[in-house]
């Protein structure tokens, strides 16, 4: 368990733990990282249960009644279902994003799965992502890494890889801001 908290912290944080424990026990890992991406999914499509998710100014019982009915409408069920209530009877809805995102660190730690964020100023190719994903299982001592690749044409060439806590800025954008500030300081 030691493990586990040093990944996760704050309420957010024990109330993912306690989900994870409990899925882990029941072995429903799999269904319940699944119905939390779901509900996750539809919280950033709908506006409005945005809303009811973080507005103050919904009562429990309204957040628990209004939640019941949009899991169910969902299939979101069991242990999932179950919590995602639970957070909102306790007040707790407006953290769900980061209890997520939190059971999904421990979901990933469990599974020896690393996560990397890259930002191209283009997108890759097969072969490029591929080779990317190669160099980044190499980087992580030979655990699976999920890539998820954002495009900003800001960086304007090269990549900025974000590899567990680990950060590399190989942006040209960063490159020219790094010259001018030597040239300005030799001027």
């Amino acid at each position: 368990m030691a493990q586990e908290v040093s990944i996760v912290s704050g309420m957010a944080g024990r109330y993912a733990l306690a989900l994870f424990e409990l899925a882990k026990e029941q072995k429903s890992l799999d269904k319940v990282a699944g119905d939390l991406k779901s509900f996750a999914d539809l919280v950033a499509a709908s506006p409005d249960l945005e809303r009811l998710v973080r507005s103050p100014v919904f009562s429990a019982e309204e957040q628990v009644k209004a939640l019941g009915a949009v899991l169910a409408k969902v299939g979101v069920s069991g242990i999932a279902g179950n919590f995602l209530k639970l957070v909102a009877s306790k007040r707790r809805l407006f953290a769900v994003g980061d209890m997520i995102r939190d059971f999904g660190k421990l979901v990933d730690r469990e599974r020896g799965v690393t996560r990397a964020q890259v930002t191209v100023a283009e997108p890759l190719s097969d072969s490029q992502l591929s080779a990317l994903k190669d160099a980044l299982v190499g980087v992580s001592g030979g655990k699976t890494v999920n890539v998820d690749v954002k495009i900003d044409p800001a960086i304007i060439g090269g990549l900025v890889v974000k590899l567990g806590s680990r950060m590399v800025d190989g942006s040209l954008k960063t490159k020219l801001n790094s010259i001018r500030t030597r040239m300005k300081e030799v001027g």
